[in-house]
């Protein structure tokens, strides 16, 4: 029987969960999408996302498969939004960035079962909405976002970045 389970992410994990990012990279390529083309996110994103607790993987008999990260602070990407808005703004709410997994784990609903269990993490650490952004070229999130629950709230734009807008989701719970 396959044992799957998500936790924290830990510093011996930043290895399995940079090749994982990497796949993911190779796959926004294909697609044309310019995110995560200019070495974001790297080994450092990834570390401090685990010192800030942030950091969670998905495991799959003993591998991990999967790496996102479960922002637990404001997001400052996100306080002004445009053609759209949020629900229960004034409300606290976790961010999904940073999600991916494993070329050898796609096609197995894999994907919607740690985006699940994220959610309730978030609902756990009492938070009653969640948000996620993502590049408009990149259907397989948003896919995944729409095929559980997240509602399309408008475009946010985030810093650093060449091609900065992100079409924004929201879920609450």
């Amino acid at each position: 029987m396959t044992t799957i389970y998500f936790r924290q992410a830990q510093p011996q994990d930043i290895p399995a969960m940079m090749h994982i990012i990497d796949e993911a990279k190779v796959l926004l390529a294909k697609d044309n999408s310019p995110q995560w083309q200019n070495g974001y996110p790297n080994e450092q994103v990834l570390a401090q996302d685990i010192k800030q607790g942030f950091g969670y993987v998905l495991i799959v008999d003993k591998q991990i498969v999967a790496t996102a990260a479960l922002q637990q602070t404001p997001d400052e990407n996100y306080q002004h939004i445009e053609e759209g808005s949020w629900l229960k703004e004034e409300q606290p709410f976790t961010t999904i960035h940073r999600i991916a997994l494993s070329s050898n784990y796609r096609g197995m609903s894999l994907a919607t079962f740690f985006l699940s269990h994220l959610i309730s993490e978030s609902y756990r650490l009492g938070f009653r909405q969640v948000r996620a952004d993502t590049h408009r070229i990149n259907q397989r999130m948003k896919h995944l976002l729409e095929k559980n629950g997240f509602q399309y709230r408008g475009i946010i734009y985030v810093k650093d970045y060449v091609d900065n807008a992100r079409d924004a989701y929201q879920l609450c719970l």
